[in-house]
C-alpha cells in the first residue's frame, strides 16, 4: 500500500506535463506561422508614417497621454500616424477625444462577440511574453490581428512598453523600423522580462528611455549588442483653465489606487499637519484595488475630517486649479508626467525622490521640495513645511511654471522627430 502511495502521482506528473509540452508546442506552430506571415515584402513607400503601438488606447495613464501628444505632433508635421490598442473596453476614451486626424484601431475590442474571436481569446499570446503583465490582455486573436495590421506595411513602428517592445522585435516585419519605449525603469522589471530584453532587445532598430539613469542601466543590461539608445523625457500637455489657487488650503494627489503610487505612505504621512492646520483638506483622485485599504487606513488615523477619496477627475486641469500643493508619494516611477502636469498648473510640488524621475525635475527648494525616498517621516515635515509657508509655496510654484515649460512637446518633440526621421532615411536608402 505505502509503494501504491508512491507510485500513484507518477501518471498525473506525467500527463501534466505531457500536456504543457503539446501547449508548448502548440504555442510554437502558432507563433511560426505568424512570423513567417508578416514577414512578406512590403506593399506601402513608408514614406513618413508612424504606427504607435499601446496596450489600451481607451483608458487612463501616463503612458497613453505620453503617445497622444507625440502623435498629434508628428501628425502636425505631414506625419501620417497611426494608434494600434490591443484592446477596447468602452465606448468613449478615458481622455475625451483621440489627437485630431490619428487613426486610432484595437486589436480586441472587447465588447463584440463571435465564435472565432471567443476561441482565440481564450489562448494566451504567443508573441507577448507572459512576464509582462499587460500579457493578460493579449491572445492568439491579438497575434493574429496585429500580425494582419502589419503584414505589407512600410514606416516607423513604436512599441510603448516592455512586452510590446518584445512583441514588436520579435515579429521583425521587414518594411517597419521599430522602436521600443520605455515608460518605467529597468530596476523594477523583473528577471524574465529582462532575459527575453537582452535577447530580443538588440533586433530593435533604436530603444527610447526617459531619463539618464535607465539609458545607463539598459547599456550595461544589453552591452555590445544594444540597439542605438536615446533620453527622450515625455512631454507635459497643456491642461486648460486657471492657475492653482495658491491660497487654497488643499493638497491633492492623484494616480492609480495601486502598490507603485504610495497613497498608503501619504495617508499617515498627512496626519501631523491634519492634527496642526485641521483646515486644510488632502484630496486623493483615482481608482483601483487598493481603496478599500486607503479607507481603512483614513479612518485607522482619523482622518475622516480631512482626507477624501475620489474617481478620476474629469478635467483634471480644473481639478488642480483648487488647490495649491501636490504630492507625488510614489515608490517608484518611470518619469512622472502627472508631476509635470501639476507644476505647469502652478501648484507648490512635494515629491518622494523616487527611482526614476523625480530628481530630474525637482532641484529641492527651487521648484518643489524633494523628499528621501520612502521617507514617511520627511514627506510629513515637508507637506507641513509647505502647508505653513505660503511664501514658500508662491516661490516653488514660480519656478515649477518655468520647468514645466522644459517639457512641452514643442520643446521634446524635435528630439522624437529627428530621431523618427533618420531611421525614415535609413529605412528609404536600404530598399532603394
Amino acid at each position: 500500500m505505502t509503494l501504491a502511495r508512491h507510485l500513484v502521482p507518477w501518471p498525473r506528473i506525467s500527463r501534466r506535463r505531457t500536456a504543457l509540452q503539446a501547449k508548448r508546442l502548440l504555442a510554437r506552430v502558432i507563433r511560426g506561422v505568424l512570423l513567417r506571415a508578416v514577414r512578406t515584402e512590403a506593399r506601402e513607400d513608408g514614406e513618413r508614417r508612424l504606427i504607435i503601438v499601446l496596450w489600451t488606447a481607451w483608458n487612463m495613464g501616463g503612458t497613453i497621454r505620453a503617445a497622444f501628444n507625440l502623435a498629434e505632433y508628428m501628425q502636425e508635421r505631414g506625419w501620417r500616424v497611426e494608434i494600434v490598442s490591443g484592446y477596447r473596453d468602452r465606448d468613449e476614451p478615458f481622455f475625451g477625444s483621440f489627437p485630431a486626424g490619428v487613426n486610432v484601431s484595437d486589436l480586441d475590442d472587447r465588447r463584440k462577440r463571435g465564435v472565432a474571436r471567443t476561441l482565440l481569446r481564450k489562448l494566451p499570446s504567443v508573441l507577448m511574453p507572459s512576464a509582462d503583465r499587460a500579457a493578460e490582455g493579449f491572445s492568439v486573436w491579438t497575434d493574429l490581428q496585429l500580425v494582419r495590421r502589419l503584414r505589407g506595411r512600410a514606416g516607423i513602428l513604436v512599441g510603448t512598453r516592455p512586452g510590446v517592445n518584445l512583441m514588436l522585435a520579435r515579429l521583425r516585419a521587414p518594411g517597419l523600423r521599430t522602436v521600443g519605449l520605455e515608460q518605467m525603469n529597468l530596476s523594477k522589471h523583473n528577471k524574465a522580462l529582462r532575459k527575453s530584453m537582452r535577447r530580443l532587445y538588440p533586433q530593435l532598430d533604436a530603444f527610447v528611455v526617459l531619463t539618464d539613469q535607465d539609458r545607463d542601466a539598459y547599456a550595461k543590461l544589453l552591452g555590445d549588442s544594444a540597439p542605438p539608445l536615446h533620453r527622450i523625457p515625455n512631454t507635459v500637455r497643456p491642461l486648460p483653465g486657471a492657475k492653482a489657487d495658491l491660497s487654497a488650503k488643499t493638497v491633492y494627489a492623484a494616480g492609480r489606487f495601486r502598490y507603485q503610487k504610495g497613497f498608503e505612505l501619504l495617508i499617515p504621512a498627512w496626519e501631523e499637519t491634519a492634527k496642526a492646520h485641521p483646515d486644510w483638506r488632502l484630496r486623493l483622485r483615482g481608482r483601483g484595488h487598493l481603496e478599500s485599504r486607503f479607507r481603512g487606513l483614513i479612518e485607522q488615523h482619523g482622518l475622516e475630517d480631512s482626507v477624501t477619496i475620489e474617481g478620476p477627475a474629469e478635467d483634471i486641469g480644473a481639478d488642480m486649479a483648487e488647490a495649491s500643493v501636490f504630492v507625488l508619494s510614489s515608490r517608484f516611477e518611470g518619469f512622472p508626467l502627472i508631476l509635470l502636469e501639476a507644476m505647469s498648473k502652478g501648484m507648490a510640488v512635494v515629491s518622494f525622490d523616487c527611482p526614476t524621475g523625480p530628481a530630474d525635475i525637482v532641484d529641492d527648494h527651487r521648484n518643489g521640495l524633494l523628499v528621501p525616498h520612502l521617507d514617511v517621516d520627511g514627506l510629513s515635515r515637508a507637506i507641513r513645511e509647505i502647508v505653513e509657508d505660503e511664501e514658500l509655496r508662491r516661490r516653488l510654484a514660480a519656478a515649477a511654471i518655468e520647468t514645466s515649460r522644459q517639457y512641452t512637446i514643442e520643446e521634446i518633440g524635435p528630439h522624437w522627430e529627428a530621431l523618427l526621421e533618420e531611421l525614415s532615411r535609413a529605412s528609404r536608402t536600404s530598399r532603394a
